[in-house]
């Protein structure tokens, strides 16, 4: 994994963004303090997918896969209710 170097004031200055490239993205950030590497952040476990269903259906679409498995999503998603996607905090 490479790592990203920004400078302390950037990373306090754009935390949240950080935080959230961190989660979703799998990132890992190297902070400098001073010229000097002084922190690491980085994804404590395996990189969450994000994504929508839309998101799935254009794959799917690009890589010339069967039609009928859009149906078959459709048919799922109704039946569940299910969302596909990163989770939000008003969901939990």
């Amino acid at each position: 994994m490479s790592s990203r170097t920004i400078s302390a004031t950037d990373a306090a200055r754009n935390f949240a963004d950080v935080v959230n490239r961190v989660r979703y993205r799998g990132e890992e950030f190297v902070i400098e303090k001073g010229g000097e590497a002084v922190a690491r952040l980085s994804p404590i476990g395996v990189p969450r997918a994000a994504g929508t269903v839309g998101d799935l259906m254009r794959l799917v679409e690009a890589l010339g896969g069967d039609s009928g498995f859009a149906d078959q999503l459709d048919e799922i998603i109704a039946r569940d209710n299910q969302i596909l996607g990163p989770e939000t905090p008003w969901e939990r």
